[in-house]
Formats: structure tokens, C-alpha cells, sequence
């Protein structure tokens, strides 16, 4: 049984960083890709950030590059998503998701439960 468990949320100033953390279980973490997305009350889910399987290929959608780090330990099972820089539009509930391959960014399998961020003085 696939389970994510975000941790990490919570609020900020502007400005102001954040680490969230996602623990994933019931699957072997080196064979998937893994992504975060986002959804704000006003706006529908958006897609954040990917990592491949590697480790190594990453992406980001334009609205958090040069701001947000993806990162995995794969030996720990855990997926990272370092938030520096951080907007009042950035407030939002972030999740975590386990993808269906090793190098896809489109393909959703499962989903964590997501945990919330605000972002705000």
C-alpha cells in the first residue's frame, strides 16, 4: 500500500524559506519519479516540480524556478522540496506524489494528503 506523508508546512513571511518533507512507503522509491504540486482555495492544482528517479533530472514550472529545490535521498525514502524566496502567492496546500515511471513529470499514481503553507507578514 502506497503511502506519502508530507511534513514541513506551516507559515512564513515573505521573503522567508521553508522545507517540506515527503516519507514514502509500501513502494521502492528508487523506481519512481516524484513530484509536488500545489492548490490555492482560488486556483486549481498546480503542478510545482519533478524529480526523476536519477536524482538528477529535475523540473520546475516557472513560477517557483530559481526559488524551489527538489531533492530525494532515496536510502531514506524521502522527497524534498526546499522553498526559498517565498511569495504570499506561494501560500498554498502543497502535496506530494508518487508518479507511474522512472523519468515521467505528467503521469500521477498516488497522492499524499498534502499539508498546508502561508505565506504572509
Amino acid at each position: 500500500q502506497v503511502q506519502l506523508v508530507e511534513s514541513g508546512g506551516g507559515l512564513a513571511q515573505p521573503g522567508g524559506s521553508l522545507r517540506r518533507a515527503c516519507a514514502a512507503a509500501g513502494f521502492t522509491l528508487s523506481n519512481y519519479a516524484m513530484s509536488w504540486a500545489r492548490q490555492a482555495p482560488e486556483r486549481g492544482l498546480e503542478w510545482v516540480s519533478a524529480i526523476y528517479a536519477d536524482g538528477i533530472v529535475t523540473y520546475y514550472a516557472e513560477t517557483v524556478k530559481g526559488r524551489f529545490t527538489i531533492s530525494r535521498d532515496n536510502a531514506k525514502n524521502m522527497v524534498y522540496l526546499e522553498m526559498n524566496s517565498l511569495k504570499p502567492e506561494d501560500s498554498a496546500r502543497y502535496y506530494c506524489a508518487k508518479m507511474g515511471s522512472p523519468d515521467t513529470r505528467y503521469e500521477y499514481d498516488a497522492w499524499g494528503q498534502g499539508t498546508q503553507v502561508t505565506v504572509s507578514s
